[in-house]
């Protein structure tokens, strides 16, 4: 399954590849984690500050899957609104979900220092707009279920928008504390920290089967056998083994990342911006200043490879973000097609299996998918040794059998 197409723009501004050793395979670890993207290193890193005894396998080279052609929008505000979400899990495990996030977004911003990538991890507002005037009486109910139980979010009326932005919008919700991300450079940044630290990661090695065997699991591979008391699948958007997905579905996604603006003058603060239609459009900055915009979501599996259709929606998003941009002269210097996960409820699969124990899954479907690799690592760490979280059940597997 070909994840992504295109031309990434976040490989071009990463010059040093990762070198790792290849390690010496121990007879058992008590953890294995499968998978060294961004929820993989994110989950590794965790375990590593927990003192657990486990080792990394991918299939390809780190860093190398979906993790290139993430926008890297780090938000603790999620596709589905807060006072959405109350209305489907109530208002008590909604909240809490956001204060996860959250807590996760500040949770990156300290690994990120840890790791030495501050450079790329930047903390920024964000900025949702009422697409429509019908959307402004449901930006009206997010900002009041935030306030309420203590998520920072000021008010814009259009007026006070238009004063702050140069475009012309029925409403806006600026939330505080969210980030934006160079998610490849942090991703490999993980790498380089772990490898510092002797962490076995085991490169370009393929899973073909995963059995049981008493209380342990085996992890077949071409190149030998791993076995482990837990196993956690950290597999971004491809298939998990073992588990059932009709609850998952997989769309496509539109992005670019445009050629250099010479400054920022009119965009406040360099927010992150996206809006309440669905499909939205989203944009950021970059630290070289560029803009990166997406959307235009697609209800199919899988990615094309012809490059005029690409160009197409690229070119489609150019004009929406000089639509709310006018004065910048822009063109698209990147462009490229990814696929993403989205459950059914618009919440990850964190947790153990619930028939197979031991097994445990990280999967950050949705636009949030750094956001729930970081909550899912803590979430897990505590799972594999022991430790009950009270706040597992919120993202469990079997939530919506």
């Amino acid at each position: 399954m070909e994840m992504h197409n295109g031309n990434l723009y976040w490989p071009t501004t990463e010059s040093e590849q990762i070198v790792l050793q290849k390690p010496i395979k121990k007879e058992r670890y008590d953890v294995l984690v499968i998978g060294a993207g961004m929820s993989g290193t994110l989950t590794a890193y965790t375990l590593y500050k927990d003192g657990v005894d486990f080792a990394v396998i991918d299939q390809g080279k780190v860093g190398a899957g979906s993790t290139a052609a993430n926008t890297g929008l780090i938000q603790y505000s999620n596709d589905i609104m807060l006072h959405e979400l109350a209305e489907q899990i109530g208002e008590e495990d909604a909240v809490r979900f956001y204060q996860l996030c959250a807590e996760a977004v500040d949770a990156l911003d300290e690994v990120a220092g840890t790791v030495d990538a501050k450079d790329v991890y930047i903390r920024r507002d964000s900025l949702c707009f009422a697409s429509s005037e019908a959307d402004v009486s449901k930006l009206e109910r997010e900002y009041e279920m935030l306030t309420k139980h203590g998520l920072a979010a000021e008010w814009l009326d259009r007026e006070a928008l238009q004063e702050r932005y140069p475009f012309d919008k029925p409403a806006g919700l600026i939330t505080n504390g969210d980030a934006e991300v160079n998610p490849l450079t942090l991703s490999r940044q993980v790498v380089r920290y772990l490898s510092t630290q002797n962490v076995p990661i085991f490169e370009e090695t393929d899973v073909t089967e995963v059995v049981a065997d008493g209380d342990d699991w085996l992890v077949l591979t071409p190149t030998g056998t791993f076995k482990a008391g837990h196993v956690i699948f950290a597999t971004g958007y491809r298939p998990a083994p073992l588990l059932d997905t009709h609850r998952i579905e997989l769309n496509r996604s539109y992005a670019i990342a445009t050629n250099p603006v010479p400054d920022f003058d009119e965009w406040e603060g360099q927010a992150l911006i996206w809006e309440t239609k669905r499909p939205y459009l989203y944009l950021r900055t970059t630290v070289d200043g560029r803009i990166i915009a997406g959307g235009l979501d697609e209800e199919k599996a899988e990615t094309p490879h012809s490059e005029a259709l690409i160009q197409k929606r690229a070119e489609r998003l150019r004009q929406e973000v000089e639509a709310l941009f006018p004065m910048y002269d822009l063109t698209v210097e990147y462009a490229w097609v990814a696929l993403f996960g989205e459950s059914i409820d618009q919440l990850p699969f964190i947790g153990e299996h619930p028939d197979r124990p031991n097994l445990y899954y990280l999967l950050g479907y949705g636009g949030n998918g750094t956001v729930y690799s970081m909550l899912g690592s803590k979430i897990l760490s505590e799972l594999v040794r022991g430790i009950d979280n009270p706040d597992a059940r919120i993202v469990r597997l079997d939530r919506t059998r």
